[in-house]
């Protein structure tokens, strides 16, 4: 196949940057873009309305357990409370009985009930604190289960706070990735799609999955050198200028593009694919070129 026909820029001027738009594909891309963003969002606040949804039967999950627990203490409390009651009106009785019988024994035998009745006012005062202390520790849990469960719905409402800070910088990002990336005319005058200027940009390209991407660091050789499947051999830059040109091989020919500028689609065509290749260089060093390759997915072989 041939080389297309094109023209270089004349007197050293500046290639001309300006945007242009065709109808149909250039306009179908970005629409296709912008469908890609949307759904990216829409993915983004499903997986939110499903981490909340998580969130919240968990929640869920934990108060019952704390309602429970709390029946529980309250049950055993009551319980606790009815024996304890039991025991001091028992002893209560015991220890009425025993003053009464002191009041009315002579001698020994009065000395002997007043004896009983102190070891049952002890017994009755070990009783008293026995139950206070249970009671205490009763209340205790209680306050405890309640410091978790607040606990437990403080760290819920942070992480959903953090779902939703990340799910705003994530649309953020996009669309600031979006609104980046360029689409230009290449030098045969065919639109080009999309065109990255730096990293980040080409990997917003290579995630969209429309287009082969190779990157290249070449310096200035004497022999050819890969990327992709064709050749290319740097020939000379001139960073003051932004230019520089290179002599590409593929098909079994040789093809010399001059004086080509930093970001500019230099675009040929292959026997493997109807759509154009495109080689943009985004940084130009002295002798050292650092850019891509885009190449269409759909390809034909040989």
């Amino acid at each position: 196949m041939s080389d297309p026909q094109y023209s270089a820029p004349q007197g050293g001027q500046q290639p001309n940057y300006v945007l242009h738009h065709e109808s149909g594909g250039g306009t179908g891309l970005k629409m296709a873009i912008l469908f890609g963003a949307v759904i990216a969002l829409i993915a983004a606040n499903v997986y939110l309305f499903l981490q909340i949804d998580s969130l919240k039967q968990e929640l869920a999950k934990n108060r019952e357990s704390f309602l429970q627990e709390v029946g529980r203490v309250k049950e055993t409390s009551s319980v606790t409370q009815a024996a304890a009651q039991r025991n001091i009106e028992n002893l209560k009785d015991e220890l009425d009985t025993a003053r009464r019988q002191a009041s009315m024994a002579v001698g020994q035998a009065k000395v002997d009930a007043q004896k009983h009745a102190d070891e049952v006012a002890a017994r009755l005062a070990q009783q008293q604190k026995a139950a206070e202390a249970q009671l205490t520790q009763s209340i205790s849990k209680v306050e405890q289960s309640a410091t978790a469960a607040n606990t437990k719905i403080g760290e819920v409402s942070t992480e959903v706070s953090g779902v939703k800070s990340d799910l705003s910088s994530t649309k953020s990002e996009l669309d600031k990735t979006i609104a980046s990336l360029k689409s230009v005319s290449g030098d045969l005058g065919v639109q080009s799609g999309l065109i990255a200027t730096n990293g980040k940009e080409l990997a917003a390209l290579k995630a969209l999955g429309e287009r082969n991407y190779f990157e290249f660091n070449l310096g200035k050789t004497k022999q050819p050198q890969k990327v992709g499947d064709v050749f290319v051999m740097l020939k000379k830059t001139d960073p003051k200028k932004y230019k520089y040109s290179i002599e590409l091989t593929f098909d079994d020919k040789k093809t010399e593009k001059k004086d080509k500028g930093v970001n500019e689609p230099v675009q040929f065509y292959t026997s493997k694919a109807r759509q154009p290749y495109e080689f943009v260089v985004n940084e130009i060093k002295k002798d050292v070129i650092v850019g891509y390759l885009a190449t269409p997915k759909v390809q034909t072989g040989r």
